[in-house]
């Protein structure tokens, strides 16, 4: 019968029983574990010169021989991955479904108070009682929430590539690695149906107190932890899709090496101004391949965007596309599904400011839920969220500055200055046609703003509306 795998790795971190977990899946005839083979410091054991045949030299120049090597080994090989370890051979490990993935977890208090103890005893793997060394362990919140975060990192990349690969994975708790019915399960999962007559005597638990016995300052601990937000319930939601960085959009001067990243319904016009104000030329219309050229063509170059106060943009959006009837399926489905009191085209100039108010402000109620991909209506780069802008812009260039429309003329001039260049004027704004938004505004379309753009005025540090 065909084995349903080639190689297996096991995701784990230090302190997890990763040790006493490889110790017993080498019991099985035909099935080896190599220990942390990509481990930058050693390959898999700090006493090995080699491992089958790949010095830590020849891995360090190309890990991915090693992986063909274990790969290719008789019977069924793998070993054991940590955050740290070789970056190159994860996406090569996670790609490959001929790959079987175990990942196995510790409480991460549990973790890092054993990684403390280790560290201050010098005991690394315990084989008998009589070795073992006691030693209290200081609780420090800041250190441990230094510890944690790369690992919930590392584990949100596993769970989201298994997800959008279509592949599984054995998941195994620390304690589960004691039971054989799950050590077993595992076996099958390998494709190793013989399985394991007992957990693995080579190594013992180190530290089997509870962990009051083990730290410190165990009441200092409790009242740390209380504060760690463990299912990050201060989280803002983001149900916005990914953009793209939408290269074709982006703007530079022919004079200066500045590159403006647009973000719409912002003062575009102001900015395009003042680029062509360096010597009145503008570059547009780029592809991924010109822009690099353009970059690589101008060392030095300086990329920014413009923030916007998120209800300015979108009221901006909705007086200059949505009431003019330039989005007309849009408006059409705004007034018949989502009930906002709009007016026929030709009477959107005609609106007293209170209609103009109820109009907007229903507008804003349905940019809460577009943005939380409640509605059937696309999420427009209108008033997509500028967060997810910028953040589709990093996928391939980052802005180097955030300019504020508020600070817009100051900001510029800083633009200017760190590319040598003095920095022409900044065209005054135009005129607002209609209703402006000092009419209408108050206390509740300001809340019904933060509403529907949290992420962005959590993320920039939007205060209320000034005008």
């Amino acid at each position: 019968m065909t084995r349903p795998f080639d190689t297996f790795v096991i995701f784990a971190e230090m302190r997890t029983g990763s040790n006493l977990l490889e110790a017993s899946l080498n019991q099985i005839e035909g099935l080896t574990c190599h220990g942390e083979a990509f481990n930058p410091a050693h390959l898999g054991d700090p006493k090995l010169q080699e491992l089958l045949g790949v010095t830590l030299a020849e891995r360090t120049a190309d890990p991915f021989g090693l992986l063909a090597r274990i790969r290719g080994a008789e019977g069924l090989n793998g070993f054991r991955y940590f955050h740290d370890h070789d970056p190159r051979v994860l996406e090569a490990v996670l790609a490959d479904p001929r790959c079987a993935k175990i990942i196995l977890t510790r409480n991460p208090v549990e973790s890092y108070i054993s990684l403390k103890i280790a560290y201050n005893t010098d005991r690394w793997r315990l084989t008998d009682v009589r070795d073992r060394r006691e030693f209290k362990a200081p609780f420090k919140p800041a250190e441990f929430e230094a510890f944690l975060a790369p690992l919930l990192e590392f584990q949100v990349k596993l769970l989201r590539t298994l997800q959008t690969s279509g592949q599984t994975a054995f998941y195994v708790d620390y304690e589960d690695i004691l039971n054989v019915d799950v050590l077993n399960g595992m076996a099958r999962f390998l494709g190793h149906p013989e399985g394991v007559g007992a957990v693995s005597q080579a190594l013992i638990v180190q530290n089997p107190e509870e962990m009051a016995q083990k730290v410190r300052n165990f009441p200092e601990m409790e009242a740390a932890l209380a504060r760690i937000d463990w299912f990050n319930l201060s989280r803002t939601p983001n149900f916005e899709p990914r953009r793209g960085p939408n290269v074709p959009g982006f703007v530079a001067a022919s004079g200066a090496p500045l590159l403006y990243l647009p973000l719409k319904t912002g003062p575009e016009a102001r900015v395009r101004g003042w680029l062509a104000g360096f010597d009145g030329g503008l570059i547009e219309d780029f592809t991924q391949k010109s822009l690099r050229q353009w970059k690589r063509g101008h060392p030095g170059h300086r990329s920014f965007t413009v923030l916007r106060h998120p209800l300015s943009r979108a009221h901006a959006a909705f007086t200059e596309a949505i009431l003019p009837g330039r989005y007309g399926e849009i408006r059409e489905v705004l007034r018949s599904l989502y009930e906002v009191p709009l007016p026929p085209v030709e009477a959107a100039g005609k609106l007293s400011a209170l209609a103009h108010r109820t109009a907007f402000m229903a507008f804003l109620k349905f940019l809460k839920a577009n943005l939380n991909g409640q509605t059937s209506v696309r999420i427009d780069q209108l008033w997509a969220s500028q967060y997810a802008v910028i953040q589709g812009f990093g996928s391939f260039a980052p802005p180097d500055m955030l300019c504020r429309e508020e600070t817009l003329a100051a900001d510029l001039g800083c633009l200017a200055a760190a590319v040598g260049l003095p920095g022409p004027a900044l065209p005054p704004a135009a005129k607002a046609e209609g209703i402006p938004l000092a009419k209408i505004y108050d206390g509740e379309m300001e809340a019904a703003a933060r509403e529907a753009y949290p992420r962005d005025y959590m993320s920039f540090g939007f205060s209320d509306w000034r005008g």
